[in-house]
């Protein structure tokens, strides 16, 4: 602009708020101070009618009874005068932050515009979509690896060491359960059907004591 540099720079609306808001709080500061004087006038004003009184001017005490009247008037001005003000620059603070809120979601607005014209749904699909397919090939890869190496590591090789291992602590606590087992009856073989009905109770009698026997070696070694 040409001319402002004569008569300065054209204000904003917000700058004009906080110019009036300013002004507002020191009328108010003002009317405060004149409303203490008033007030300090009017005790001053009771004091001198008492004396007054006492000293039987009365003329003198009518005069200032219309002096403290008009005194107290006033200050009930000054007082609905700062009532209208603050209400006013309350307004002004209500404006102010209308003015900060529609600034802020003015912001967020193109914020969001920006971000909608960033998130394409085609593309968000497509890439959700390669997503999925993904994972899927790389639960079936781990399935393949978990399957190679379970039968690398091979699992009779396991039980073997676990056989193993069950037998040297059995020698160790002096269970020889193979020469228990030994006096059970083998399952091959064929079996006339006379001789079995009579080998049964024998079969059942050395079943009975082997358990009988391991399990009276347990107890003794849970004793010592």
């Amino acid at each position: 602009m040409p001319l402002e540099w004569l008569f300065g720079s054209r204000k904003t609306p917000e700058q004009m708020l906080k110019q009036n808001q300013r002004a507002l709080n020191r009328a108010m500061r003002d009317l405060d101070r004149e409303r203490s004087k008033m007030e300090q006038q009017e005790k001053k004003v009771i004091a001198d009618i008492k004396k007054m009184a006492k000293l039987g001017q009365m003329d003198a005490v009518k005069i200032m009874a219309k002096d403290l009247v008009r005194t107290r008037r006033y200050v009930k001005k000054f007082i609905m005068m700062r009532a209208n003000i603050q209400a006013v620059s309350l307004k002004i603070q209500t404006l102010r932050s209308n003015n900060e809120m529609a600034k802020a979601m003015k912001g967020v607005t193109k914020a969001m515009q920006t971000m909608n014209k960033q998130l394409k749904l085609p593309q968000i699909q497509k890439i959700m979509m390669e997503f999925e397919k993904q994972s899927e090939i790389m639960d079936m890869k781990e399935e393949m690896i978990g399957d190679a190496i379970d039968d690398a590591m091979g699992d009779d090789e396991d039980e073997e060491e676990s056989d193993a291992i069950v037998s040297q602590v059995l020698d160790e606590l002096g269970l020889q359960l193979t020469d228990d087992l030994a006096v059970l009856p083998a399952t091959g073989g064929k079996l006339s059907v006379g001789g079995a009905t009579a080998k049964e109770p024998v079969a059942a009698a050395a079943i009975s004591d082997a358990d009988a026997d391991l399990q009276a070696r347990l107890d003794n070694l849970r004793r010592e």
